[in-house]
């Protein structure tokens, strides 16, 4: 298999590395899709045992953010709902 310098090119373009590149992200697009439908599944299962999807979703972007972002946003969400009655 030749390289990007030694491959056929078609109006100054690699396209053999071209044609790999739009390929790999092909199959990545199509392996997304697939996790997409994996993750609504799951949560389709949790909803049916009772949970609440969107407090799940909730909990899940919580637990990728630093503790002390979390603490920053409950305290100004609770100083929110104070200053409105809540």
């Amino acid at each position: 298999m030749s390289d990007a310098t030694t491959a056929p090119k078609s109006g100054g373009i690699a396209v053999e590395r071209l044609r790999s590149i739009i390929e790999r992200i092909e199959r990545l697009e199509e392996e997304r899709r697939a996790l997409a439908g994996d993750i609504k599944d799951i949560y389709a299962e949790a909803k049916s045992a009772g949970f609440d999807p969107k407090v799940i979703r909730q909990l899940i972007s919580l637990r990728k953010k630093e503790p002390a972002e979390v603490e920053e946003q409950e305290t100004l969400l609770d100083l929110y709902r104070r200053a409105l009655g809540m």
